[in-house]
């Protein structure tokens, strides 16, 4: 079965380049598309986060990983399959993130938490609400959280 994503918004902020870490600085602006209606907004703003889908496009035409490697090519942490961790070279190279929205104004959404760069297109934005949380407490392996250690900062 084939099928066709498009973007319905771009991401502009700051970061102009792919970087793994220090992405809590980084504010975002998502444009919507200027076929997309203002009104697919409306009401977002009385939820705090987002769930954001979007495309690793600066990836696309990089080799995708299909079997299991190390997780930032760091030796240390042991070799996963790519389903079992984030990386951005992925079989149709989506991202998903939750962010913080701050602020809706008009047509655009400034979010926070989006590690995203400059210029990628956005597929699908949904609230965020606590029924689709984890329902149980989340558990992963040391070496994803000591991935992270920096991401967030």
């Amino acid at each position: 079965m084939d099928f066709t994503i498009r973007p319905i918004a771009t991401v502009a902020n700051s970061r102009k380049e792919t970087e793994d870490d220090y992405w809590a600085e980084i504010v975002s602006e998502i444009r919507l598309e200027e076929d997309i209606p203002t009104e697919s907004l409306d009401g977002i703003e009385s939820f705090s986060h987002l769930e954001i889908v979007y495309i690793f496009h600066k990836a696309i035409d990089k080799p995708v990983v299909l079997g299991s490697e190390h997780p930032r090519e760091n030796k240390k942490w042991p070799r996963v399959g790519i389903f079992a961790q984030r990386k951005k070279d992925r079989p149709n190279h989506l991202g998903v993130t939750i962010v913080e929205l701050l602020r809706r104004d008009g047509r655009n959404l400034l979010v926070k938490y989006l590690d995203a760069i400059d210029g990628t297109p956005v597929v699908d934005i949904k609230p965020v609400m606590r029924e689709f949380l984890p329902m149980s407490s989340v558990v992963q392996p040391d070496w994803s959280s000591e991935l992270m250690i920096n991401y967030w900062e």
